[in-house]
């Protein structure tokens, strides 16, 4: 039987080492396709190009996953894969590893998660994966064996329409404690602008900032998970309305599953 094809996005660029290393665990799964921005684009959410060229540029083939970069943002990666790269519809669309958390609000703001609400809205099983961690050598290993359930359970028995996970791993140096199935932390930015001055004294602005968590004691949220070493994995709806996303029959069985293993 053909193995199902899988689509590998992210907002890092190719040639970040999670991108990497989330397609050494999907290999394992299925046929991998990879496109990605060719530049960094973090922050992107689902912007698309409208007043620039794009280009699909072919790379050297990873762990045998056909490779590109597109000189756009993370959705445009994605649609380009659907409409010029695949030959045939993935099974999955899998997005990260992030080097940095898109839990609480950050999610509103990530190109990964993007990218993954991006292959929500083409009808198919989505999920982005990010560990808590900047930098280019951060240890990956936290975020694997969720890579493993959660990819397997998604090809398995599919996502309700218009849904993506959001998967974000603790950046420690132990197993995680469990993995958690959680809401979204109430939480924002304070300090989010530094002011500089130039030689000039013309004045400019660094994006910083710090993260304030509004519900720092509900155990239910995914910072509070991700805070007490466990892996959150939080249901994602693409439709902007108040409505809660739509449940997700095998994740708990998933997480369990998880949980049991660990």
């Amino acid at each position: 039987m053909e193995r199902p094809l899988i689509l590998v996005s992210n907002d890092d660029s190719y040639r970040a080492p999670g991108v990497h290393h989330l397609i050494d665990r999907l290999v394992k799964l299925g046929d991998v396709v990879c496109v990605c921005p060719e530049h960094p684009q973090s922050g992107q959410s689902m912007a698309i190009t409208v007043n620039s060229p794009l280009r699909i540029t072919e790379l050297e083939s990873y762990n045998g996953t056909r490779m590109y970069h597109v000189n756009g943002t993370p959705v445009d990666c994605v649609k380009l894969a659907m409409h010029h790269i695949l030959t045939r519809r993935p099974a999955l669309v899998a997005t990260g590893i992030n080097h940095g958390s898109n839990a609480a609000i950050n999610v509103l703001y990530s190109g990964t998660m993007g990218a993954a609400m991006e292959g929500a809205a083409f009808g198919i099983p989505s999920i982005g994966f990010s560990l808590t961690d900047h930098s280019w050598d951060a240890d990956f290993s936290p975020c694997l064996r969720a890579i493993d359930v959660l990819a397997a359970a998604a090809l398995e028995h599919g996502m309700p329409i218009d849904t993506a996970l959001n998967v974000n791993a603790p950046a420690i140096h132990t197993e995680p404690t469990g993995m958690k199935l959680c809401v979204p932390c109430r939480g924002l930015w304070n300090d989010e602008y530094k002011e500089y001055e130039d030689p000039n004294g013309h004045k400019f602005y660094w994006l910083t900032g710090t993260f304030e968590n509004l519900e720092p004691d509900n155990t239910q949220t995914d910072q509070w998970a991700l805070d007490h070493g466990y892996v959150s994995v939080v249901p994602v709806g693409i439709e902007r309305s108040a409505s809660p996303a739509p449940a997700v029959d095998w994740l708990p069985a998933a997480v369990e599953a998880y949980n049991t293993r660990h």
